[in-house]
């Protein structure tokens, strides 16, 4: 559990700094602390319109409509730019120049690291369920298993789907709510993570089984 915390703090953290990633750095930073207010609105409600859709009907029917629904949209703009200009006697262009010459190529090197950032973190995570499933330390596999039966009450309230659109929710609104709020929610999650971490030691010493040691065991083995 207190690992859990550890971990949920960490991803408050990197949620924080994702201003710092060097890919799309200030479009992520904008949208996701809301520093454009009416560009962070219309994709938090496009975004959700489209989970909630997807959630109702087929994912083919819900990319067909939007996808037929943003083609009109365009022809309709193409025409009627085209129509004004040549009332207008002007020579604008194409009244989507600027989004045509945008790059959307990805590069060698941002892909690789993007798959070496994709393959560390699957990797880890393996090692991780190998170490908890084959028991290497008891406390951390009952924690695991804790936290497995906890998933089966939230698996009977909510589907798949509905758990993506918590996701996107919280993503929107988690970053800022940490931002503001930081001090305070590091110092309740480090409280708890001791109080949690106090325990857990207790516990290994109760119940002696496991290769790791609890922390006040192990720096009296220093101490002496």
């Amino acid at each position: 559990m207190a690992a859990g915390l550890e971990q949920l703090k960490g991803l408050l953290q990197s949620l924080g700094e994702l201003k710092d990633l060097p890919l799309n750095r200030e479009s992520l930073e904008s949208l996701i602390y809301w520093r454009d207010v009416k560009k962070s609105g219309i994709v938090f409600g496009a975004g959700l319109i489209t989970l909630v859709a997807i959630s109702s009907f087929s994912v083919i029917s819900v990319f067909a409509y939007l996808s037929l629904l943003t083609l009109f949209g365009t022809v309709a703009f193409r025409i009627f730019k085209s129509l004004t200009q040549a009332v207008q006697k002007t020579n604008e262009g194409h009244p989507f120049k600027e989004y045509l010459e945008l790059d959307l190529t990805l590069s060698h090197e941002k892909v690789q690291n993007i798959a070496g950032v994709a393959v560390a973190h699957i990797n880890g995570f393996i090692s991780e369920l190998r170490r908890l499933f084959l028991v290497e330390d008891i406390i951390d596999s009952i924690k695991f298993g804790v936290i497995l039966w906890a998933f089966t009450f939230v698996g009977a309230w909510f589907n798949g789907m509905t758990l993506v659109i918590l996701a996107f929710v919280s993503l929107f609104t988690l970053p800022k709510v940490y931002e503001n709020n930081k001090q305070s929610i590091d110092t309740y999650l480090d409280l708890v993570r001791s109080k949690l971490t106090e325990i857990t030691d207790k516990i290994r010493v109760a119940i002696p089984i496991g290769n790791k040691k609890p922390v006040a065991a192990a720096e009296s083995e220093k101490d002496k």
